[in-house]
């Protein structure tokens, strides 16, 4: 009988995934079935927070690969679509119209969704989240020159979107509980830049303040705060994180800490399991430690090798982390992991707009923050990968070339 290869979910790791399964390095010429609850074939994420929105990309260009890739390749996608249960001794998942999927291999590539808050008005017309292309498209319609756009929550999807949205002449405030924005991820200096970058084009940044409600007449008119401030506002976007999509695992009776728990290959202790993408709690070699990682990079890495896993082929995945976000004409590129660094060393020009931020726990570079700075960002990824000692004057002075920091 032909092998039946079930893979749920649609977003990058899906794609990627589905794309391994066909390639060279798998070779698997069974049957593969994609579901995905959207109606959407997968996509790409970044773009929706960037011009997307801004309305200048059209979908076709979102889609992670166009529609004849899954009729080349003879991959059934099966979008609208509810999956409400594994049965692992059956070896088969349930769809939400009662109809039932047997598979050889199953992956689990669920995503995230965004975090919501339990706030009095939330559900009023103009409160929105910013996940999905849907989100996006009912955003849209209230997006005009002059609006009041109060964006909750100033992480990297914030951000890009008021960098968006102030651009496009909208009066923009970000509001964070913080006491900075980026707070979890970069360093104060970084972060002070950040906001500086904002605030000169037009962006009011308020930090410290948390957000009680939101409150109007049918619609929403103005924002609450717990200090007692209100913010008017046409337009809120919440953007205060995302979490795992874990519970058809749980119910399946995976183990689940923080995402899903799978090895360096992406499987679960069901050996015909897998999990990749944003879902997925991984060991790093490299890093020392398990994580969970929001990011293309690894969605698209980690599909690649869990796809190889479900062929029977074990490749490793050990990769260092990285990132980006684009606001402005400032394209941050981040690698590594901050947060266990005792030392900060600023290389290049904030003035400029060219600059990196290494983060080092004595001699050793653990992640760097690099704005408009791709050599530096380049070269930290074998810095950090190797655990490369390096010479700490030299790094700080940009006269000195990357390739000749090591200590």
């Amino acid at each position: 009988m032909t092998e039946t290869y079930v893979i749920v979910g649609a977003g990058h790791a899906a794609g990627q995934v589905a794309q391994s399964l066909r390639s060279s390095t798998c070779g698997f010429t069974g049957r593969i079935v994609l579901i995905g609850e959207e109606p959407y074939l997968p996509y790409q994420r970044p773009p929706l927070s960037k011009k997307f929105l801004a309305g200048e990309m059209e979908l076709d260009r979102v889609y992670f690969k166009p529609p004849t890739f899954y009729e080349k390749f003879n991959v059934e996608v099966m979008l609208n679509c509810k999956v409400s249960g594994v049965d692992r001794k059956a070896k088969q998942v349930s769809l939400g119209d009662g109809r039932t999927i047997a598979y050889d291999k199953l992956i689990l590539t669920t995503g995230s969704r965004v975090r919501t808050i339990a706030a009095p008005g939330v559900d009023l017309p103009g409160v929105f989240y910013l996940r999905t292309v849907g989100d996006v498209e009912a955003i849209r319609a209230y997006l005009k020159p002059d609006s009041k756009l109060v964006i909750v929550g100033g992480g990297y999807i914030g951000l890009e979107v008021a960098a968006v949205m102030v651009s496009r002449g909208l009066d923009v405030t970000v509001v964070e509980m913080a006491p900075t924005v980026l707070a979890r991820v970069v360093d104060k200096q970084v972060a002070e830049f950040f906001a500086g970058v904002h605030r000169k084009a037009g962006v009011k940044i308020e930090n410290g303040v948390a957000v009680q409600g939101f409150a109007g007449n049918g619609k929403l008119e103005r924002v609450l705060c717990a200090d007692g401030r209100e913010f008017p506002a046409d337009v809120v976007i919440i953007g205060v994180g995302i979490v795992p999509n874990v519970e058809l695992a749980e119910a399946a009776g995976l183990a689940c800490d923080n995402g899903i728990v799978v090895d360096e290959f992406g499987r679960t202790q069901d050996p015909d399991i897998f999990a990749a993408g944003d879902c997925a709690n991984h060991p790093n070699r490299l890093l020392g430690r398990r994580l969970r990682l929001e990011s293309v990079h690894n969605a698209l890495e980690q599909g690649k090798t869990a796809a190889q896993a479900m062929c029977g082929k074990l490749v490793e995945y050990a990769q260092i982390p990285w990132f980006w976000s684009d606001q402005y004409d400032l394209k941050l590129q981040i690698v590594g992991m901050s947060g266990s660094h005792d030392t900060v060393i600023i290389r290049g020009s904030m003035e400029k707009h060219a600059f990196a931020a290494f983060y080092l726990q004595g001699n050793v570079i653990v992640a760097v923050d690099a704005v408009n700075s791709p050599q530096e960002f380049m070269a930290s990824k074998q810095l950090v990968a190797n655990k490369t000692p390096v010479d700490l004057e030299k790094l700080g002075n940009r006269e000195v070339p990357m390739n000749a920091v090591a200590a």
